[in-house]
């Protein structure tokens, strides 16, 4: 056999010792020369190796190259597919088939659809997915690096060696491939980048993994579903649900410290699963709202700064465990939504920041790409293959876990390219504008995406500023989300719960202001964890008075949260009235249950969330007038309100003291005389409150008052809402 078989071009070889080959396969696998054939298999680390059917592999002057040469009656015999046998320099024996014996497994087609930024199931084509490939199992991993000199798979299955597994390049795509035979579930992985500007290597987390290591680790895990869902009528019910005329009370949960086990370690998502679904029905809350789980290398970043978006935290179990959560809540009728941060991203070197060596997923320039009070990058949402990353995530979110809708952070920070920002730290649009045109197409296609392929879902947006169109669809010239927290309703309510009740009659219009946009958007009014950290103080400490008075003020904002219009979410804690400010490294203070005055709180949060559902009047009109109401929103001097809901054919009459003093005789105008009953009270004794009341109802006269037809005279309870419902009803 002719010597000049067993050598390779000295660039090839040098590039492949350098880590530097940006294409292995045009080297490395079973290639036609002149009238023989040539393996060349690289094994940097091995002493010896050989073909399958006993073909020695030369090795070419110790550079990691072995080679054979094979004449055509050899190549003949030869699987397409073939095993590589070999000897480590420690003397273990290794066995596997040849990765660099097959075709590109990502289509042209695929890598088209990226390009423009449209192919939605793109976390089966890039990442790690189990598959077979001409008959043989093992893993398929791409990965985007496009400003990439080399890119290698590495693991345990090779020693985190970045020399064994270089991977194939797809040209412009900026895509790498490789099928490695043998690999399996829960192997571990990561890609090493060479970057093509200055040769140095960065070892980075799969974008694209759909499982991560428990922190502070930070490799990807291969892993493929085992699930077999049951939800298979909610999912059938949902696509016909019209949530806007139907209740939405959702319970916003953090999973870390809702609760923990005696030893204080975190639970799996299947223990939560069924003491949270128990909890959420017995409260009567319709859905969870779970801050962000998606993988993340903080506890104090709450879930925010996230580094894995297509991972459920290892924190809780693997990805079937979640799934698992999510089906066990579906099949006992509670929805699950969950926070999504696509508005900014962490620096960890491990992770998205500068991927292949370059701001790829994010702006290069800093006056567009970083968040300097979040420490954070900021996407590049004018990149096809970046808002193709984030669209798909979304997507998988419903698709691979079923969840029902998507809560979405900081959304100001992306509508704004001054956001945060001072004179001269900002680049204006083409037009010379502060809007991120970019950003607001990306939102709109997410939005009219999720929307038209899974009908049901819901998008909400954490959006802090008087946009105009939030929760309006695209074709109107909206942004296309579902619904708009009402960051006004919140902060406005909140200053005024926090005055002295002497000082609140000068403070009115902050509860009556906002019935002058409420119907703009599809608002959800939220008391959410935002408001309970970073020295704010919890719900109930936020509160004047003593400590009955801070409770009945606490009853009061969660009475007057259900009763106006609005979708309602309540942060884990506000439902008792925990004093402590949330601290995530915490378990809730759930002993506080055991005391009758937070046990009030608790019964009243309860009480109100089976009244919301059942009442037509308190959810049928959320996000339209004609559900609302004003009896009397001028008696500031009292602080009372008073204002009808509606819905259903039915009214309900809410009445609000916002003071200690309990108003006797205090005349209401009403719709028509008749009998009222008294459905609900804040002040109960069954809430530990006072017990001052009506005796369970009053009787309305043919008195007008107030533009009414008619009137009743009624006792308004110290620091408490009561809700009167016509007896005809």
């Amino acid at each position: 056999m002719k010597t000049h078989y067993l050598t390779t071009d000295d660039y090839d070889l040098k590039s492949l010792q350098q880590g530097s080959h940006h294409d292995p396969f045009v080297v490395l696998g079973c290639h036609s020369r002149d009238d023989h054939w040539v393996v060349r298999v690289w094994l940097p680390t091995a002493t010896s190796a050989s073909l399958e059917g006993g073909i020695v592999l030369e090795p070419l002057n110790d550079s990691g190259m072995f080679i054979a040469a094979l004449s055509p009656e050899q190549k003949q015999l030869l699987p397409d597919h073939y095993w590589v046998e070999w000897v480590e320099a420690s003397g273990q024996v290794c066995r596997v088939i040849s990765p660099y014996t097959f075709s590109p497994q990502v289509g042209e087609l695929d890598l088209h659809l990226f390009a423009e930024g449209r192919h939605w199931n793109l976390y089966d084509i890039l990442g790690a997915n189990p598959r077979q490939v001409d008959g043989i199992d093992g893993v398929q991993f791409a990965v985007w690096a496009p400003s990439a000199e080399r890119v290698s798979l590495v693991g345990d299955f090779n020693g985190w060696n970045g020399l064994r597994h270089p991977m194939r390049s797809r040209g412009r795509s900026g895509v790498w491939e490789l099928f490695i035979p043998g690999l399996k579930q829960n192997d571990r992985y990561k890609f090493e980048i060479r970057t093509m500007y200055n040769g140095y290597c960065v070892m980075k987390a799969d974008p694209y993994a759909r499982a991560m290591e428990m922190r502070p680790r930070t490799a990807s895990i291969v892993y493929a579903s085992n699930h077999s869902w049951k939800d298979e009528d909610w999912l059938a019910a949902r696509r016909h649900y019209d949530w806007q005329h139907r209740p939405i009370s959702m319970y916003e949960v953090h999973l870390g410290s809702w609760q923990r086990s005696d030893d204080h370690q975190f639970l799996n998502y299947r223990e939560l699963a069924h003491r949270l679904v128990d909890y959420v029905l017995w409260m009567g809350y319709t859905h969870i709202n779970l801050l962000p789980i998606s993988e993340h290398p903080l506890d104090e970043s709450w879930g925010y700064q996230t580094s894995a978006y297509y991972a459920p935290t290892h924190r809780f179990g693997d990805p079937d465990d979640f799934r698992y959560f999510v089906d066990h809540c579906h099949q006992h009728g509670i929805g699950v939504f969950l926070d999504w941060v696509p508005a900014h991203f962490p620096k960890d070197g491990f992770a998205l920041a500068r991927f292949d060596g370059t701001a790829l997923y994010e702006h290069a320039d800093p006056r567009q790409g970083e968040h300097k009070e979040w420490g954070t990058y900021i996407f590049n949402y004018g990149r096809n293959e970046v808002r193709n990353f984030l669209i798909a995530n979304a997507l998988y979110w419903a698709r691979e876990f079923h969840l029902d809708g998507l809560r979405v952070d900081a959304v100001a920070s992306m509508l704004y390219l001054d956001y945060d920002r001072k004179e001269g730290e900002w680049l204006p649009n083409e037009y010379g504008g502060n809007e991120n045109i970019e950003a607001i197409n990306f939102i709109r296609i997410l939005n009219e995406e999720v929307h038209a392929q899974y009908p049901g879902v819901v998008l909400m947006a954490e959006e802090s500023t008087s946009w105009p169109m939030v929760s309006r669809p695209v074709w109107m010239g909206g942004l296309g989300f579902s619904m708009k927290w009402n960051m006004g309703w919140m902060n406005d309510t909140l200053h005024y719960f926090s005055e002295d009740p002497i000082n609140r009659s000068y403070h009115h219009n902050q509860l009556t202001f906002s019935q002058m946009y409420a119907y703009h958007e599809n608002f959800i009014l939220p008391l959410s964890h935002d408001e309970v950290v970073h020295l704010k103080g919890a719900l109930a400490s936020k509160m004047p008075g003593d400590t009955w008075q801070k409770l009945a003020n606490l009853r009061l904002l969660l009475s007057y949260q259900m009763t106006s219009p609005g979708k309602k979410l309540l942060f884990m804690g506000g439902e008792f009235g925990q004093w402590m400010e949330w601290d995530e490294g915490k378990v809730l203070d759930w002993s506080l249950c055991d005391q009758s005055a937070h046990r009030g709180v608790q019964l009243l949060a309860r009480d109100l969330n089976l009244l919301y559902r059942q009442q037509s009047a308190l959810h049928q009109y959320d996000f339209e007038e004609q559900g609302f109401e004003w009896i009397d929103c001028h008696d500031y001097q009292q602080s009372v309100l008073s204002f009808i809901r509606k819905g259903g054919g039915e009214q309900l009459i809410c009445l609000f003291n916002f003071t200690p003093v309990v108003r006797y005789n205090y005349r209401v105008g009403l719709p028509h005389s008749g009998k009222y009953r008294e459905i609900l009270n804040s002040d109960s004794q069954i809430y530990s409150g006072s017990d001052v009341g009506n005796a369970g109802g009053i009787i309305a006269e043919d008195v007008a008052w107030l533009g009414r037809p008619a009137s009743a005279l009624v006792t308004l309870p110290p620091l408490a809402m009561v809700i009167l419902q016509p007896e005809e009803s």
